[in-house]
């Protein structure tokens, strides 16, 4: 469990990334291509300051997941990425006065209620051994003493 500091830090940094990227393309309007340079626009778009910002807060994101993923079991961090979903519909309501509608509410529910049985099930380092196995190797045999 003292890996969960750093998932939810991943989480939160992806639910982030969303929200400035959302930003970003209200600020610009609909995209269109007419009588522009696609490569041209495309530069516009990723430059633009929201939008810059949300995909620099994804490599951080990108980063701090990839340091759970050395820690802990995938099939354990993995899941825990879907409170995203939640911290992204609840700010999202109150932000962009997206729909927050009887049906979203029960996905949500139902994704922190899987998320909750995920987080119970505990969370088992990376050992040497499991390292050995997903290299390939054989696992090293341990010192009787």
């Amino acid at each position: 469990m003292k890996y969960i500091a750093f998932i939810l830090f991943t989480v939160m940094t992806n639910a982030a990334a969303q929200l400035m990227l959302k930003q970003g393309m209200i600020s610009l309007g609909p995209i269109s291509f007419e009588g522009v340079n696609p490569v041209v626009r495309l530069l516009q778009i990723v430059f633009s300051p929201w939008v810059f910002l949300g995909l620099c807060t994804f490599v951080i994101s990108m980063a701090s997941h990839l340091y759970v993923l050395s820690k802990v079991e995938l099939s354990f961090a993995y899941p825990f990425l879907s409170l995203a979903y939640v911290a992204v519909a609840i700010i999202a309501y109150f932000v962009f006065r997206e729909d927050l509608n009887g049906w979203r509410i029960a996905g949500i529910a139902f994704i922190c209620v899987g998320t909750v049985l995920i987080a119970q099930s505990g969370v088992r380092p990376h050992d040497r051994e499991t390292a050995s196995l997903a290299s390939g190797r054989a696992p090293a045999k341990e010192v009787l003493r």
